[in-house]
Protein backbone atom coordinates (compact mmCIF):
# COMPACT_ATOMS: atom_id res chain seq x y z
CA UNK A 1 0.00 0.00 0.00
CA UNK A 2 3.03 2.20 0.96
CA UNK A 3 4.27 1.92 -2.42
CA UNK A 4 1.02 2.49 -4.17
CA UNK A 5 0.91 5.64 -2.47
CA UNK A 6 4.62 6.17 -3.43
CA UNK A 7 3.80 5.84 -7.05
CA UNK A 8 0.75 7.95 -7.21
CA UNK A 9 2.51 10.89 -5.13
CA UNK A 10 5.60 10.46 -7.84
CA UNK A 11 3.22 10.56 -10.86
CA UNK A 12 1.72 13.71 -9.36
CA UNK A 13 4.69 15.41 -8.68
CA UNK A 14 5.79 14.35 -11.91
CA UNK A 15 2.68 16.07 -13.83
CA UNK A 16 3.30 18.95 -11.71
CA UNK A 17 6.58 19.58 -12.06
CA UNK A 18 5.59 19.05 -16.10
CA UNK A 19 2.60 20.95 -16.26
CA UNK A 20 4.45 24.48 -14.74
CA UNK A 21 7.27 23.99 -17.25
CA UNK A 22 4.87 24.05 -19.99
CA UNK A 23 2.28 26.83 -18.63
CA UNK A 24 5.40 28.73 -17.14
CA UNK A 25 6.13 31.91 -19.05
CA UNK A 26 1.86 32.49 -18.54
CA UNK A 27 2.10 31.89 -14.98
CA UNK A 28 5.16 34.49 -14.95
CA UNK A 29 2.40 37.06 -16.79
CA UNK A 30 0.00 36.37 -14.43
CA UNK A 31 1.92 37.20 -11.55
CA UNK A 32 3.22 40.23 -13.49
CA UNK A 33 -0.02 41.63 -13.92
CA UNK A 34 -1.21 40.80 -10.64
CA UNK A 35 1.92 43.04 -8.93
CA UNK A 36 1.00 46.37 -7.00
CA UNK A 37 2.31 48.72 -4.28
CA UNK A 38 0.63 46.59 -0.80
CA UNK A 39 1.85 43.00 -2.24
CA UNK A 40 5.13 44.57 -3.04
CA UNK A 41 6.12 45.99 0.00
CA UNK A 42 4.27 42.86 2.13
CA UNK A 43 6.63 40.49 -0.08
CA UNK A 44 9.67 42.56 0.52
CA UNK A 45 9.95 42.14 4.45
CA UNK A 46 8.53 38.51 4.42
CA UNK A 47 11.66 37.69 1.60
CA UNK A 48 14.26 39.46 3.77
CA UNK A 49 12.98 37.27 6.66
CA UNK A 50 13.91 34.27 4.34
CA UNK A 51 17.69 35.10 4.10
CA UNK A 52 19.75 32.26 4.89
CA UNK A 53 21.54 34.06 8.41
CA UNK A 54 18.19 34.82 9.66
CA UNK A 55 16.52 31.31 9.19
CA UNK A 56 19.79 29.78 10.64
CA UNK A 57 19.61 31.90 14.30
CA UNK A 58 15.23 31.58 14.39
CA UNK A 59 15.73 27.46 13.66
CA UNK A 60 18.69 27.13 16.07
CA UNK A 61 17.19 28.81 18.36
CA UNK A 62 13.46 26.99 18.13
CA UNK A 63 15.05 24.08 19.34
CA UNK A 64 17.82 24.97 21.29
CA UNK A 65 14.61 26.24 23.48
CA UNK A 66 13.48 22.78 24.76
CA UNK A 67 16.41 20.33 25.86
CA UNK A 68 14.75 17.05 24.11
CA UNK A 69 14.73 18.62 20.47
CA UNK A 70 18.09 19.64 20.52
CA UNK A 71 19.38 16.78 18.49
CA UNK A 72 17.56 18.03 15.27
CA UNK A 73 19.74 21.05 15.29
CA UNK A 74 22.58 19.32 13.14
CA UNK A 75 19.94 17.61 10.96
CA UNK A 76 18.66 21.09 10.27
CA UNK A 77 21.89 22.74 9.95
CA UNK A 78 22.78 20.12 7.28
CA UNK A 79 19.60 20.55 5.07
CA UNK A 80 20.65 24.60 4.88
CA UNK A 81 24.02 23.29 4.04
CA UNK A 82 22.86 20.49 1.82
CA UNK A 83 20.25 23.09 0.38
CA UNK A 84 22.93 25.34 -0.91
CA UNK A 85 25.26 22.84 -1.88
CA UNK A 86 22.90 21.18 -4.41
CA UNK A 87 21.22 24.53 -5.29
CA UNK A 88 24.67 25.11 -6.49
CA UNK A 89 25.04 21.98 -8.31
CA UNK A 90 21.80 22.38 -10.24
CA UNK A 91 22.14 25.91 -10.72
CA UNK A 92 25.22 25.35 -12.42
CA UNK A 93 24.88 22.46 -14.66
CA UNK A 94 21.04 23.01 -15.69
CA UNK A 95 21.94 26.56 -16.01
CA UNK A 96 18.41 27.79 -17.57
CA UNK A 97 17.74 31.49 -18.00
CA UNK A 98 15.93 33.71 -15.41
CA UNK A 99 12.56 34.53 -16.67
CA UNK A 100 13.05 37.85 -17.66
CA UNK A 101 16.46 36.85 -19.53
CA UNK A 102 14.13 34.26 -21.88
CA UNK A 103 10.53 35.77 -21.79
CA UNK A 104 9.83 39.83 -21.62
CA UNK A 105 9.19 39.51 -18.04
CA UNK A 106 9.87 42.32 -15.96
CA UNK A 107 12.23 42.59 -12.57
CA UNK A 108 11.74 44.58 -9.57
CA UNK A 109 14.63 45.89 -9.82
CA UNK A 110 14.38 48.33 -6.63
CA UNK A 111 14.19 45.23 -4.82
CA UNK A 112 16.66 43.07 -6.80
CA UNK A 113 19.94 45.49 -6.80
CA UNK A 114 22.34 41.70 -6.93
CA UNK A 115 23.09 41.18 -10.89
CA UNK A 116 20.93 37.63 -11.58
CA UNK A 117 22.79 38.19 -15.41
CA UNK A 118 25.98 36.63 -14.07
CA UNK A 119 26.11 35.02 -10.70
CA UNK A 120 23.59 32.69 -10.99
CA UNK A 121 20.89 30.79 -13.22
CA UNK A 122 17.16 29.65 -12.65
CA UNK A 123 16.69 26.34 -11.49
CA UNK A 124 16.07 25.38 -8.71
CA UNK A 125 14.79 28.43 -6.45
CA UNK A 126 17.70 28.49 -3.88
CA UNK A 127 15.35 29.66 -1.34
CA UNK A 128 12.30 27.57 -1.71
CA UNK A 129 14.90 24.97 -1.70
CA UNK A 130 15.74 26.33 1.80
CA UNK A 131 12.57 26.82 3.17
CA UNK A 132 10.85 23.89 2.48
CA UNK A 133 14.22 21.75 3.77
CA UNK A 134 13.21 22.24 7.09
CA UNK A 135 9.45 21.38 6.90
CA UNK A 136 9.93 17.94 7.51
CA UNK A 137 11.88 18.45 10.72
CA UNK A 138 9.29 21.12 12.00
CA UNK A 139 6.80 18.96 11.26
CA UNK A 140 7.87 16.05 12.95
CA UNK A 141 9.24 18.03 16.49
CA UNK A 142 6.73 21.10 16.28
CA UNK A 143 3.38 19.79 14.94
CA UNK A 144 1.41 23.38 15.45
CA UNK A 145 4.50 25.22 14.00
CA UNK A 146 3.93 23.28 10.80
CA UNK A 147 1.36 25.16 9.55
CA UNK A 148 2.74 28.36 9.87
CA UNK A 149 5.94 27.34 8.06
CA UNK A 150 3.45 26.00 5.61
CA UNK A 151 2.25 29.27 4.73
CA UNK A 152 5.28 31.33 5.60
CA UNK A 153 7.25 28.87 3.16
CA UNK A 154 4.69 29.10 0.29
CA UNK A 155 4.63 32.50 0.11
CA UNK A 156 8.35 32.90 -0.23
CA UNK A 157 8.09 30.48 -3.21
CA UNK A 158 5.29 32.85 -4.88
CA UNK A 159 7.24 36.28 -4.44
CA UNK A 160 10.22 34.45 -6.30
CA UNK A 161 7.77 33.96 -8.61
CA UNK A 162 5.95 37.43 -8.47
CA UNK A 163 9.09 39.36 -8.55
CA UNK A 164 9.87 38.16 -11.84
CA UNK A 165 13.48 36.15 -11.01
CA UNK A 166 12.11 32.62 -11.05
CA UNK A 167 9.72 30.37 -13.41
CA UNK A 168 6.80 28.38 -11.15
CA UNK A 169 8.74 25.21 -12.08
CA UNK A 170 11.70 26.55 -10.84
CA UNK A 171 10.14 27.37 -7.36
CA UNK A 172 7.92 23.82 -7.44
CA UNK A 173 11.66 21.72 -8.13
CA UNK A 174 12.84 23.60 -5.28
CA UNK A 175 10.59 22.72 -2.51
CA UNK A 176 10.50 19.43 -4.03
CA UNK A 177 14.35 18.96 -3.45
CA UNK A 178 14.29 20.96 -0.12
CA UNK A 179 11.32 18.78 1.44
CA UNK A 180 12.98 15.38 -0.01
CA UNK A 181 16.50 16.52 1.50
CA UNK A 182 14.79 17.08 4.90
CA UNK A 183 13.16 13.49 4.75
CA UNK A 184 16.84 12.17 4.42
CA UNK A 185 17.94 13.99 7.19
CA UNK A 186 14.90 12.71 9.10
CA UNK A 187 15.95 9.10 8.14
CA UNK A 188 19.52 9.50 8.77
CA UNK A 189 19.09 10.99 12.33
CA UNK A 190 16.60 8.22 13.31
CA UNK A 191 19.29 5.48 12.06
CA UNK A 192 22.60 6.87 13.21
CA UNK A 193 21.24 9.35 15.73
CA UNK A 194 24.69 11.68 14.94
CA UNK A 195 22.70 14.52 16.32
CA UNK A 196 21.71 12.95 19.64
CA UNK A 197 25.47 11.51 19.69
CA UNK A 198 26.62 15.44 19.39
CA UNK A 199 24.44 16.54 22.21
CA UNK A 200 25.72 14.80 24.81
CA UNK A 201 29.47 15.27 24.00
CA UNK A 202 28.59 18.70 24.00
CA UNK A 203 26.71 18.73 27.20
CA UNK A 204 29.27 16.50 29.09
Amino acid sequence: MDKNRELVVGICIFVAILFSIVFDFKISLFFQGIRNYYVTSFLFVIGHLSNIIILFFFLTSLFLWQEHKRRWILPLWLCIFFSVIISFILKYFIARPRPFLAYPISIITLIFKNNYLTWNSSFPSFHSMLVFSALPILSKEFKKLRYFWIVFASIIAFSRVYFGVHFFSDVLGGAIIGYLIGIFMIQIEEKYCFGKKLVKILSK
